[in-house]
């Protein structure tokens, strides 16, 4: 059986977004919670509204574990669980009452060391950042709604409060290219970040840029 972590429930914070480069949400309220084992089962629960995001990812990419070859979506799921229970995992959902419509998955390079395009990115590294943003998912139903731009506030919140310091995001460049689904900019686009002060730092694959900011 595993260890749980025991965390005193923190109350949900409300941010109201209205109109803003990614949509205009009617005056909709979002509230955000961190994942913990008491918000597991809504974030199961999108998870697998759709089909495990990502082929059966579970959010699990950037952990130590990764996934493809050798791993299957169950494992992955039971791995996040594992990761969870432990208190291993730092992730803020994003809701809409009491329905689950987004996160932001954060944390220490040890806790998010498989970053995309990893192999260019060790070979121009220097210091590393004292945090990293890993993924960001938003139910597609709800796309264009500000679920991304308050899921990021609300890590960078976490991050401020756990201390701060310099923050890394690995984010799609948008302008210049064919529009993309929101399936493809997992870690998000760079013009998410460079609304919460985000700058280029060096570019680590056609599309992909390192964006840095402190905090």
């Amino acid at each position: 059986m595993l260890p749980v972590v025991v965390r005193k429930p923190r109350r949900r914070r409300a941010i109201h977004i209205g109109v803003g480069p990614f949509g205009d949400t009617g005056g909709m309220t979002l509230t955000t919670r961190l994942l913990t084992p008491e918000t597991w089962d809504d974030f199961a629960a999108l998870v697998e509204a759709n089909n495990g995001v990502w082929g059966g990812c579970w959010c699990m990419a950037f952990h130590p574990e990764g996934v493809g070859a050798g791993h299957t979506p169950e494992g992955n799921r039971e791995a996040k669980r594992r990761h969870v229970a432990l208190g291993t995992v730092h992730q803020v959902l994003v809701y809409d009452g009491d329905r689950c419509v987004g996160w932001c998955q954060f944390g220490r390079p040890a806790e998010l060391p498989n970053i995309k395009n990893r192999r260019a990115y060790e070979q121009g590294a220097g210091d590393p950042p004292d945090w990293r943003i890993g993924c960001i998912f938003t139910n597609p139903k709800d796309r264009g709604k500000g679920v991304a731009a308050a899921a990021v506030a609300a890590a960078l919140d976490e991050i401020r409060r756990a201390g701060g310091g310099i923050v890394e995001a690995y984010p799609e460049q948008t302008e210049g290219r064919p529009p993309l689904r929101g399936a493809y900019l997992h870690t998000g686009p760079e013009e998410l970040y460079a609304r919460y002060g985000f700058t280029r730092a060096r570019r680590i694959a056609k599309w992909r840029w390192v964006m840095r900011a402190t905090v």
